[in-house]
């Protein structure tokens, strides 16, 4: 059986590359914004829902209106894909999976949908549409096929990350007579059921220092100036670092879980709930307990 499988790797894209993508960055968030709020003014002021269909024919008209010519200049597919993102997202909004779409800043981080129209995989090597180089990726390992779409993403700390999703062969792995009972905790991050104990690392601890140099230099700079935009980024990268030494973590943590055991049961936990106290909500977002139990 054959299953789908985002395989993520970084990549330095090279100054031509960069000002192309800032483009294209700029363009999807713009598209995303003016289609949020032309959904939104729809509903509230004339009690319309606009669906993809008329949100594409927005996109269209908008495209020819002169002020928004910029939109040509950059490919028409991560656009088009921008509004099916949007319409998935009003999907659970409706739904009551998710909160209604927010409108995205470009302080955050940057993203681009491209299908299979849109790039050319050959060789081993990913060109985007309106690129003349491939990309310089830094291949971890390789693809198991050709990529249906690619994401291409710029996070706060500057850095770019192409997420290329696959089709691949669903991976059976031997069964085992062994069970699991995982009991989530703050001192320990979990407990299991035969009396395995796992410290919490506390990440945010361990680079709280360091954090709080950068936070207290950021506050200093005055704002909209170039010293300002360094200070952000340097606070963007201990938090990113923070993040990635959390995530390979808990990644390491769930293999060994999974690979050593037939049937795991954890604990369920109202997170959303929990965060709100003020005396652990700060070590409760570190210990990552969401990203250890998610499917």
């Amino acid at each position: 059986m054959k299953t789908e499988r985002a395989y993520k790797y970084r990549f330095t894209p090279t100054p031509e590359q960069e000002i192309l993508l800032a483009r294209t960055f700029g363009c999807v968030r713009f598209v995303w914004n003016t289609v949020l709020r032309y959904r939104t003014d729809a509903f509230y002021q004339r009690q319309e829902k606009v669906g993809y269909n008329d949100a594409s024919a927005f996109l269209t008209q908008l495209k020819k209106q002169p002020d928004t010519a910029f939109l040509a200049d950059v490919s028409s597919v991560p656009l088009q894909q921008c509004l099916r993102h949007q319409q998935t997202a009003f999907k659970h909004f409706f739904a009551k999976r998710a909160r209604y779409p927010r409108f995205k800043s470009k302080k955050h981080r940057q993203s681009a949908t491209f299908a299979s129209s849109a790039f050319s995989y050959r060789e081993g090597a990913i060109t985007l549409a309106k690129c003349k180089e491939p990309l310089a990726i830094r291949w971890s390992r390789t693809l198991p096929s050709v990529p249906s779409t690619v994401t291409v993403s710029k996070d706060a700390a500057g850095r770019y990350f192409i997420s290329c999703l696959c089709q691949v062969e669903a991976q059976a792995y031997d069964v085992t007579p062994k069970m699991v009972g995982i009991d989530l905790g703050l001192k320990d991050l979990f407990v299991t059921s035969d009396g395995q104990r796992v410290n919490n690392p506390r990440h945010t601890a361990r680079y709280a220092r360091k954090l709080s140099r950068a936070q207290r230099r950021l506050s200093r700079k005055q704002k909209g100036s170039n010293n300002r935009a360094k200070a952000r980024l340097k606070v963007a990268r201990c938090h990113a670092k923070i993040a990635d030494t959390r995530l390979d973590h808990l990644h390491k943590l769930t293999r060994q879980i999974v690979n050593e055991n037939q049937v795991i049961a954890a604990e369920s936990l109202q997170v959303k709930n929990m965060v709100k106290n003020r005396h652990l909500s700060k070590a409760i977002s570190d210990v990552g307990w969401g990203e250890l139990v998610r499917p």
